[in-house]
C-alpha cells in the first residue's frame, strides 16, 4: 500500500533535506514534485491542488525556510496536512455498536469483496470487542453467495442466519433483527447484494433494507485497485443511501493508494478499515497519524507493536524478553524470531513499518532478502539437533555439510546464517550491557514523535547515529528487537544499486 508514492515522495525529501538552506523556490519547485507524485499514485486533481496549496502557505514562509533545518520542517508540514486530509470524526474503529442488537449494514458493487469483508470485521467485533455477532446474507442474486457467507461464519466461530429460500432481502433483513434479538446478540450484520455497476434497482432494494432496520452503521466496502472510480462509487452511495463509513479493500494489491488519499477528501466520509489480504485477520483500522507515516517512509510502529502482540503469546514473550536481558540468544531464540516475522506479514510487511526501512524494502527484494529466504533459515535450524541449535559454536565442516543437506540447501546459507546470528548475539549482548535505562533512552531520542514519527525540530544527525548504534545496525530500527530477528544482516542494503 502506497508503496510507488512513498518511494517517489522520499526522493523530493531526500534532496530537500540534504540541501541546507532553502529558498521559497526551493520548496516550490520540490512541492510541483509532491503534486505530480500524488497525481500519478491516483489522488484526483481537486484534492492534490487543495492539499498543495496548503502546504505552500505554511511552508514558503521565513520561519521554514530560515530555520536550523528547513528541509525537515517542510517534511512535517506535509506530515501534518496528510494527517489532516485523511482524519475522520472519532476513532476509526469506533463503530457505535451500543444498545444491542446494533445493525451493521454492509453495501457496495459485486466484487468489491464485500462477503470477506463482512466476516473479516464479524471476526475482528468477536474477538477485539467481545460482541455476540449474527451475520446475515442479503444477496439472492449471486450463486451461493448465502453459503459462501455460512462457510466463511464456520471459519471464523461467528452464528450467521439460517438460510430460507424464497425470501426477499427486506424479509431476511427482519428477520436478522428478529433472531439477533431474540438470541441475545450485540450485533447483527447485513451483507447485501451487490451489482456490476450502479442502478436503480440495487439502489432501491439498498435503501428499503435501510428504512425497515435503521442501521447503526452503514458502511461501504469499494475495490481500492478501482482508483478514483471508487471515489465516484461512494459519492454515489452517500448521496442516495447515506453511508457512515468506507471499507478499502485490496489494498495490499494497490501501491498508489490515490483512492484513500482522496476518498476522505471528497466524499467527508472516514475510511474506517482497510483489507490487506484475503487471511480473516487482515483488516486494519485506517488511522490517519500511522497511514501518514507509511506514505513518509517514517514507518508504523504502532501496527508493528499490534502485530507482534497478535502473533506472540504472552508467556512466550516473557521467556524471551527474560533471555534478552541476559544476554542470551541461541538458534532456538532465532528460530522463534523468524517464524514471529512470518506471522507478521514478512520481511516486506515488517520493514514498510519501520521507521526508515521502508525505502530500503525493495532493495531487499531484489538482494534475495524475502520470506523465501526466512523459510530456508528455518528449514536449516529445523535441520540441527538440540545441542547445535543450544550452542552454535559446535558447528564445524562434517555438522554444517550435514545440517545444509538435512535442509536440502548449500552450506553457504547456512554460513550466512551463522554470522547473522552471530551479529544479533552480539546486539543482546551490548544491549543487556546498557541496562533498561540507557536503552530506552536511545530509543526515545529515535522515535521522539507522536505516532512513531521522529522529532524532525529537535533531532541532530549525532541523536540518529546514536540511536541506530544503540539498536546494533546502521539503519535505524534495525537489530534485536523481538519480532525483527530477520533484519539482522541488512545494515549495508542501503549501499547497493
Amino acid at each position: 500500500m502506497f508503496e510507488s508514492l512513498s518511494e517517489r515522495l522520499g526522493g523530493v525529501f531526500d534532496r530537500l533535506t540534504k540541501q541546507g538552506a532553502l529558498s521559497a523556490d526551493d520548496v516550490k519547485t520540490a512541492l510541483r514534485e509532491v503534486r505530480v507524485a500524488l497525481l500519478e499514485a491516483d489522488v484526483s486533481l481537486p484534492v492534490a491542488r487543495q492539499f498543495i496549496k496548503a502546504v505552500e502557505g505554511k511552508a514558503t514562509g521565513a520561519a521554514v525556510t530560515k530555520s536550523v533545518t528547513p528541509g525537515q520542517q517542510v517534511v512535517k508540514i506535509v506530515h501534518d496536512e496528510l494527517i489532516e486530509m485523511l482524519r475522520g470524526e472519532g476513532e476509526a474503529d469506533a463503530l457505535k455498536i451500543d444498545n444491542p442488537p446494533a445493525a451493521l449494514l454492509m453495501v457496495g458493487l459485486q466484487g468489491s469483496g464485500k462477503t470477506t469483508t463482512t466476516a473479516k470485521l464479524a471476526k475482528r467485533l468477536k474477538d477485539r470487542n467481545g460482541k455476540r455477532v449474527l451475520m446475515a446474507s442479503l444477496d439472492i442474486y449471486r450463486p451461493a453467495a448465502m453459503e459462501q457467507l455460512a462457510i466463511l461464519g464456520t471459519q471464523i466461530g461467528v452464528d450467521t442466519l439460517p438460510i430460507v429460500k424464497g425470501e426477499s432481502a427486506v424479509q431476511i433483513a427482519k428477520r436478522a433483527k428478529q433472531q439477533a434479538t431474540l438470541g441475545g446478540y450485540d450485533v447483527y450484520m447485513l451483507d447485501t447484494a451487490g451489482r456490476l455497476h450502479i442502478d436503480e434497482v440495487l439502489m432501491g432494494e439498498v435503501q428499503q433494507v435501510r428504512d425497515a432496520v435503521a442501521p447503526r452503521e452503514t458502511l461501504l466496502v469499494v475495490d481500492g485497485l478501482t482508483g478514483q472510480v471508487a471515489v465516484d462509487v461512494a459519492q454515489e452511495f452517500e448521496d442516495k443511501v447515506g453511508i457512515s463509513g468506507v471499507v478499502l479493500t485490496r489494498m495490499d494489491g494497490d501501491g498508489r493508494g490515490g483512492a484513500a488519499l482522496s476518498m476522505r477528501a471528497v466524499t467527508g466520509k472516514p475510511i474506517r478499515f482497510v483489507g490487506l489480504g484475503e487471511k480473516m485477520d487482515a483488516l486494519e483500522t485506517f488511522e490517519a497519524e500511522r497511514i501518514a507515516g507509511r506514505i513518509l517512509g517514517m514507518g508504523d510502529i504502532v501496527a508493528l507493536v499490534e502485530r507482534a502482540q497478535e502473533t506472540l503469546e504472552k508467556e512466550q514473550a516473557e521467556r524471551m524478553a527474560k533471555r534478552f536481558a541476559k544476554g542470551l540468544f541461541n538458534m532456538n531464540d532465532m528460530k522463534g524470531q523468524l517464524e514471529q516475522m512470518l506471522k507478521m506479514g514478512g520481511m516486506q510487511g515488517v520493514m514498510g513499518m519501520m521507521p526508515g526501512m521502508a525505502k530500503y524494502a525493495k532493495q531487499a527484494e531484489e538482494a534475495g532478502l524475502n520470506d523465501k529466504t526466512l523459510s530456508h533459515q528455518i528449514a536449516l535450524i529445523n535441520s540441527m539437533t538440540k545441542k547445535e541449535r543450544a550452542n552454535p559454536a559446535l558447528l564445524q565442516a562434517s555438522r554444517k555439510k550435514r545440517i545444509a543437506a538435512g535442509a536440502g540447501l548449500d552450506v553457504q546459507e547456512l554460513n550466512r546464517l551463522l554470522k547473522m546470528h552471530r551479529q544479533m548475539a552480539d546486539t543482546m549482548k551490548k544491549m543487556s550491557k546498557m541496562g533498561k535505562g540507557g536503552m530506552m533512552k536511545q530509543a526515545m531520542k529515535m522515535m521522539g514523535g507522536k505516532g512513531g514519527m521522529p522529532d524532525l525540530d529537535n533531532m541532530s544527525q549525532a541523536d540518529i547515529e546514536a540511536a541506530a548504534k544503540a539498536m546494533g545496525g546502521k539503519l535505524p530500527g534495525m537489530g534485536g528487537l523481538p519480532g525483527l530477528g530477520g533484519l539482522g544482516g541488512l545494515s549495508g542494503l542501503g549501499k547497493k544499486k
